[in-house]
């Protein structure tokens, strides 16, 4: 056992210092300032001092083991690992990772998938903390970047950096959309990411355990993106609000249900995707609006069809839309003035509220109606429980 004191030119303490003179008997070499590591006489050490310098020793090297661990793994966050279960935890797979273990709570494990302890699993390092018992590594499944790093692995183009992924949405366990760019044209990043006939996006599926994959094109122009996102439906027609960041998409009847989605899954993933809040409709509706929304322009006083074709040029395309309007956005229509802009948006938020006041009143008009009918029935059935059975007499 060895005791390391600072070699100084005066000792003002003899637990911690050395003098100059007596630390070269043992080091000629030795300087100021060195730090001289001194042979301790351990004969003379109880068995508790003893037992005390053991646990000492023992815990500085669990310490020293953990900041090597934590030391290791800090700089691993976003790499995918290898590990086999080693037992559960309150919900929680604990993996163990050879050196130390993980954690894979709950909430990031992919819905309906079991493991048993000794099988082998793969997961991305999510987080890495440093506690007073160690390291914490945090690990998952259901994290985005845990399919990006997978597609990674499997696609040479991407790790190479010709194809990039712009951005990915899942439903872990049920679906996902990826979006990639090439750099290079000659490189179709669709093309690469399924590989040959498939092999590579077969090779994320079976990991993911079945998670269905679309991978789409990515595109700088938001309506061509969100078209390429709602695939494999076709779309007719995106009406782009840019003020709402929202997007009206058109599609074929017998199409709709597909752009939607079971449960609405396909319009809600493409609208993670694109980051643009979506809303599909179908042509005959659409075409039905924009009747409606144009007869309504019709509707307003002074408005005749050369006016209202200029107001749906310009993006207003009903009386309510108009009523909402400010004058100033109404002036690039030709032999508008502000005053007749003024005149024209009161007299759409006049119509709008007489329109709304004519459905109020209606269905007033129809719970009435409901309510009788429902006294009525009440009625006859009462009589119904008077009338005397055919076996009286």
């Amino acid at each position: 056992v060895f005791e390391f004191k600072e070699v100084v030119d005066k000792v003002t303490d003899e637990g911690l210092q050395v003098s100059l003179e007596e630390a070269r008997k043992l080091d000629p070499e030795c300087e100021i300032g060195d730090s001289l590591g001194m042979k301790m006489e351990t004969s003379t050490f109880g068995r508790i001092a003893a037992q005390s310098a053991k646990q000492v020793i023992m815990q500085r090297l669990k310490e020293a083991e953990r900041d090597i661990v934590y030391d290791d793994f800090k700089d691993r966050k976003g790499e995918i690992i290898n590990g086999i279960v080693q037992r559960f935890d309150r919900g929680s797979i604990i993996v163990n990772l050879g050196r130390t273990e993980a954690e894979l709570p709950p909430r990031e494990q992919i819905p309906r998938e079991s493991y048993r302890q000794g099988d082998r699993i793969r997961a991305y390092i999510l987080d890495v903390k440093q506690y007073s018992r160690g390291p914490q590594i945090i690990l998952s499944r259901t994290h985005p970047n845990f399919l990006s790093a997978l597609f990674e692995n499997e696609v040479p183009e991407i790790s190479e950096g010709i194809v990039k992924i712009m951005q990915v949405a899942r439903e872990p366990g049920s679906r996902s959309k990826i979006a990639v760019y090439s750099k290079d044209p000659d490189v179709d990043p669709v093309g690469a990411c399924v590989g040959m006939k498939g092999s590579r996006v077969q090779a994320v599926v079976q990991e993911l355990r079945g998670e269905k994959i679309d991978i789409v094109t990515w595109d700088p122009d938001p309506a061509k993106f969100i078209c390429n996102a709602l695939a494999p439906a076709e779309i007719i027609r995106v009406i782009v609000d840019e003020e709402n960041h929202s997007m009206e998409v058109v599609v074929p009847d017998d199409q709709l249900s597909l752009a939607i989605g079971k449960g609405g899954q396909n319009v809600r993933l493409a609208s993670r995707l694109t980051g643009w809040a979506l809303d599909v409709v179908s042509e005959t509706n659409y075409n039905k609006a924009l009747k409606e929304g144009y007869e309504s322009l019709l509707g307003l006083e002074g408005v005749g069809e050369k006016l209202a074709a200029d107001l749906y040029q310009e993006g207003f395309r009903s009386a309510l839309e108009l009523s909402q309007a400010e004058p100033e956005e109404l002036m690039s229509i030709e032999g508008m003035t502000e005053d007749k802009a003024r005149e024209l948006i009161q007299e759409a938020i006049e119509f709008v509220q007489k329109k709304q006041e004519e459905v109020a009143t209606y269905s007033e008009e129809e719970a009435q109606q409901d309510l009788e009918v429902e006294e009525v029935q009440a009625e006859q059935v009462e009589k119904g429980e008077e009338k005397p059975s055919s076996g009286d007499g």
